[in-house]
């Protein structure tokens, strides 16, 4: 299953007080792990920055001005995206900044019910405590020394790795690794079965086997049983 990890940064808390998208960065997992695929842009916002906001993640007014606006990189976005889930920590807050920019840019927005919310994964694992990005990478063992200040990209980055851990991937790939039995992948849904190290006994008695091949001799030359009869 692919999945999008994502993260924003913006001038303030809300959208519809005219605050807006400056810096979005996006991981992409295949079965709960990363395909090494990102997109990361920064978004000119045509607006001032709060000082607060700067305080955050320390991205200028100036040096946004170098970028392009979000309808300039509204396709390439949604190309990169697709129809994945998208996974965020307090996702609804990202969202309303994404559909309020693809709103800007007449796109349609995203459905509410693509978000996968990981502070409400942490809420419900870890009721009772701090469910913070830096909090659950401290509880995770996961480096996050570089977070200075908030980046989009270095957070989906990190929040990849709590997620993985959220949802116990990483235990059940090395289960997987582990297991001494061959693991066959059979048809396209990736389902899985795996050869015993030791075959069950027959269920067929030697009795039953030889009265089936005399009801099958009585069946002509061209019934389809014989095509089968090796196996029993």
């Amino acid at each position: 299953m692919r999945e999008i990890v994502f993260d924003t940064e913006t001038t303030g808390l809300d959208p519809v007080q005219g605050h807006r998208l400056v810096e979005i960065g996006c991981i992409e997992l295949f079965n709960r792990f990363p395909t090494g695929r990102t997109f990361h842009k920064y978004v000119n916002p045509e607006r001032d920055m709060p000082v607060e906001a700067f305080n955050v993640h320390g991205l200028s007014v100036e040096f946004l001005r170098q970028h392009r606006v979000f309808h300039e990189i509204a396709d390439e976005f949604l190309e990169f995206v697709a129809d994945a889930p998208l996974v965020a920590h307090n996702g609804y807050f990202d969202l309303a900044f994404i559909n309020s920019e693809l709103d800007l840019a007449r796109r349609p927005p995203f459905a509410r019910d693509r978000i996968v919310d990981t502070l409400m994964l942490a809420r419900r694992k870890h009721p009772g405590v701090s469910n913070k990005l830096d909090d659950l990478c401290v509880r995770y063992k996961i480096d996050n020394s570089r977070r200075t200040k908030h980046g989009a990209l270095l957070d989906a980055e990190l929040l990849a790795e709590v997620y993985i851990e959220l949802t116990d991937a990483r235990q059940t790939s090395l289960g997987l690794v582990a297991s001494s039995t061959r693991t066959i992948f059979v048809g396209s849904n990736g389902a899985r079965s795996r050869t015993r190290p030791v075959p069950l006994p027959a269920r067929i008695s030697e009795d039953e086997r030889l009265a089936h091949a005399a009801f099958i001799a009585t069946l002509g030359e061209n019934a389809v049983w014989r095509s089968y009869s090796g196996s029993i």
